[in-house]
């Protein structure tokens, strides 16, 4: 099992690789997607860190892969600066994925 990293910065990719990981740097919509597509490639990855300002570019894209798809499992990272998104995102985001109001 692999892990890869879709970034934004290079900090990001450079403290990933010094971890073992190997991964990109992308900025547009088209290299992100593009990014995907090769790792729909290579079956050993099962680990997609990306960071949250990528994330923020293809929502709908990345909520379909969660849903669709068993593999890979798809991990949003904050990036250098810290997390724009609240303490219990991940909590929302499981409420929301399985229909429940809190």
């Amino acid at each position: 099992m692999k892990m890869f990293l879709i970034s934004d910065n290079v900090d990001s990719l450079t403290g990933m690789r010094l971890a073992g990981i190997k991964g990109v740097v992308v900025h547009e919509k088209k290299e992100i997607l593009k990014a995907f597509e090769d790792v729909f490639k290579d079956e050993e990855i099962q680990i997609v860190l990306i960071t949250e300002k990528l994330v923020d570019i293809v929502p709908d894209y990345i909520l379909d892969i969660r849903l669709n798809r068993k593999y890979p499992l798809i991990v949003e990272i904050p990036d250098r600066h810290g997390s724009k998104k609240p303490p219990d995102s991940i909590l929302k985001f499981i409420e929301d994925s399985m229909g429940l109001k809190s």
